[in-house]
């Protein structure tokens, strides 16, 4: 029986290309205390061990998946790197930058003073700094190289081996510096920074649910008396007298008549108004002079919530209380931003600001919700089509361009189509957050691609590893997973030095920054519930952007730099 599975798998190596996949995935969601290895390391350790049969898989499969893979990274992480890199964000771009440079110069001390080779090298770097993605474009750099092919594969064998060895801590270690050792060091109390930040940023300052209470609303009836001080004035004049309470005047009806109102609209003695707003505004409202009273009919206001992509450069870097001033949001209530490639919430506070490609949540009468897209962007409806022609144009045109070899004297010097496949990602998420006609690729199947490539290629490569997998563990011995520990921590705890007293970031979103500078999704998240507020991802998207791009450039980079 054992013989016959052996045969199989050799005979028909996709059985077990999925067939790591699908145990890697298992184990990568196994998890202590919300600290797990991924499907990235779990995949790529399940390879490694079913690679010990001699399973021989083309490569033709890894470059293909590869490239898929590296466009959706890139088409994830374009709309905010632009940003960062352009103007909003610019220090938490400069930061990550930084920060980037410090884990790859860590990784190149360590690997000369330590002797590593090439691939060794490339693999701690891959490994401690938690970047997957740099682990596949080592590969792809070290087989561009032009060695003896031997030498090559030797080379190439022993990125997942150090990567595997190091991979651990620097998922584990990293999420425990910044959550834990990080607010110890510096002497943040966590909860009190984002409580302070809030205020600070015209929010509530509480806890938990309590940043969403600048946006919840309800709809309430008021018969205006003789003496109330709304008599003679206009809807748009009540509303600002309550500033960011966010109060709209929705419907009025007068004598029998229901019509909905108008900013210009006078208010008389008798009108009955149904008033959105703010839960704990509208409870003051009630007064001698502006009774509240029960009408069914004046308070059936249709409503709808739509998600809308925003696309307009002059909304964008506008804070909420800005563009709450703006006719266009008259009737609107913010329910949610959601921003960068993952979706991450940001924290609905009037200072906060809006960036371009950013997806908000909003809530009103139809006729408000389209007065609102026209001015902002475009409803960011729900399709499950992906336009296929230009994505895989986007990665011919890369992957051309990036195969263009330059050379500076004697030294060749070009992307690989790896790298071009990656900037064509970006350029193309970035054009579609702008211009939102083309080019779609919906959440799900951008996860996908991301997911299915970077596995797929794992999977791969761990196969092909296999058998020289034991025989890299014995030759590096436990220094390589100590030489991890370092290349791991020492960045990190750098970073949080320098975030605090050269860039003087806030304490709220200071561990954010340095989340993000790692691209260290985990932390974020420890973070966020740790603090009970969304605030420390003010400090992450930009940032995680950016070093999530360098960072996969850093897999080139350090087989450059150990040559």
């Amino acid at each position: 029986m054992w013989k016959w599975l052996v045969d199989t798998l050799r005979t028909n190596p996709e059985i077990a290309v999925f067939l790591c996949l699908s145990i890697g995935a298992y184990i990568g969601k196994l998890s202590f205390k919300g600290v797990g290895l991924g499907a990235v390391t779990g995949t790529l350790l399940t390879a490694l061990v079913v690679g010990q049969l001699g399973i021989t898989v083309s490569n033709d499969v890894r470059a293909i998946f590869f490239l898929l893979f590296l466009f959706a990274i890139g088409y994830g992480v374009g709309p905010q790197f632009v940003q960062g890199i352009a103007k909003n964000g610019l220090p938490q771009a400069l930061f990550s930058i930084l920060i980037c440079a410090l884990c790859l110069g860590t990784a190149w001390v360590a690997g000369r003073i330590a002797g590593y080779d090439i691939g060794s090298t490339a693999g701690l770097f891959a490994g401690a700094s938690t970047i997957s993605s740099a682990l596949a474009l080592s590969v792809d750099a070290i087989e561009q190289l032009g060695l003896a092919a031997g030498e090559t594969t030797r080379l190439v064998n022993a990125v997942p081996t150090a990567f595997a060895m190091t991979y651990i801590f620097g998922t584990i270690g990293a999420t425990m510096i910044i959550c834990v050792v990080g607010p110890k060091l510096l002497g943040i109390d966590l909860v009190a920074a984002c409580r302070a930040y809030e205020r600070k940023m015209g929010g509530h300052g509480q806890s938990g649910d309590g940043l969403r209470a600048w946006h919840l609303h309800i709809v309430r009836a008021y018969r205006i008396g003789d003496g109330s001080d709304w008599i003679g004035k206009s809807a748009s004049e009540i509303e600002a007298g309550h500033g960011l309470a966010q109060l709209f005047i929705e419907r009025i009806r007068r004598d029998t008549q229901i019509v909905d109102a108008t900013a210009d609209m006078t208010l008389r003695v008798g009108d009955v108004v149904a008033v959105a707003g703010n839960r704990a505004v509208m409870m003051q409202l009630t007064s001698p002079t502006l009774v509240e009273v029960e009408d069914a009919e004046l308070l059936n206001v249709p409503v709808e919530g739509t998600e809308m992509l925003i696309t307009n450069r002059k909304v964008n870097g506008k804070t909420l209380a800005e563009l709450a001033e703006l006719p266009s949001t008259r009737g609107i209530f913010l329910r949610r931003i959601r921003r960068g490639a993952t979706g991450i919430d940001i924290p609905v506070l009037p200072a906060t600001t809006l960036h371009r490609g950013d997806v908000v949540t909003v809530v009103g009468r139809p006729q408000d919700i389209s007065r609102v897209l026209a001015a902002f962007g475009r409803a960011d409806r729900a399709t499950e089509e992906t336009d296929i022609a230009l994505v895989a144009a986007a990665i011919v045109i890369g992957a051309i361009l990036g195969s263009i070899v330059l050379r500076m004297g004697s030294v060749p010097v070009t992307l690989s189509s790896s790298g071009g496949v990656l900037l064509a990602g970006i350029a193309l998420g970035w054009l579609r957050s702008v211009h939102p006609t083309f080019g779609r690729v919906p959440p799900a199947a951008n996860w996908l691609m991301n997911a299915l490539g970077l596995n797929m290629f794992i999977a791969v490569v761990g196969l092909s590893s296999g058998p020289s997998f034991v025989a890299g563990v014995q030759e590096l011995g436990f220094s390589l997973f100590l030489w991890g520990m370092v290349v791991t921590s020492v960045p990190l705890i750098l970073a949080l030095y320098i975030g605090r007293y050269v860039f003087r970031f806030d304490d709220a979103i200071l561990l954010g920054c340095v989340a993000g500078a790692r691209a260290s999704t985990a932390s974020l998240g420890m973070l966020t519930a740790r603090a009970k507020s969304q605030t420390p991802a003010l400090g992450f998207t930009v940032s995680c952007a950016v070093s999530n791009t360098l960072l996969t450039i850093g897999g080139i980079l350090i087989v450059l730099l150990a040559r």
